[in-house]
């Protein structure tokens, strides 16, 4: 990938990422609204597993993410999905080298993201190598 190429994406993601910011702080006054009460934090992750997030990562995202009392939701581009459904999950078809920004809302976001951002760090417990991302 050229130096013009990688400028570009850098420059692509940091826009998707203050895009992700200031559409959690409008979703704060509407969860607020709705009695939803805490911070939104949020993580910015990278799916390393070679085949993406398929049916197998998605369950234990899922899983993890319905342990916790706050809201949870993944940032794709322009798609935002709960992240206690899997079905929503599987429709970001995330594949290798996909950035995300996971968002949690609530009284236990800290704990919520650190164990979600756990899960992508050790790649879904997955034992391939690690992919590439995609030059696409």
């Amino acid at each position: 990938m050229n130096q013009e190429a990688l400028n570009q994406e850098a420059l692509n993601q940091e826009a998707l990422n203050q895009a992700a910011l200031n559409q959690a702080a409008l979703n704060q006054a509407a969860l607020n609204q709705a009695g939803v009460t805490g911070d939104t934090l949020s993580r910015e992750v990278v799916v390393s597993n070679r085949h993406g997030l398929h049916a197998r990562p998605a369950a234990l995202l899922t899983r993890e993410a319905r342990r916790w009392q706050s809201r949870i939701e993944l940032v794709a581009a322009a798609q935002r999905v709960d992240g206690k459904s899997i079905l929503d999950v599987l429709t970001l078809a995330a594949e290798a080298g996909t950035r995300l920004v996971v968002e949690a809302t609530g009284p236990d976001a800290q704990a919520a993201l650190e164990a979600i951002g756990s899960l992508f760090d050790r790649r879904f417990d997955e034992h391939d190598e690690p992919s590439e991302p995609n030059d696409s």
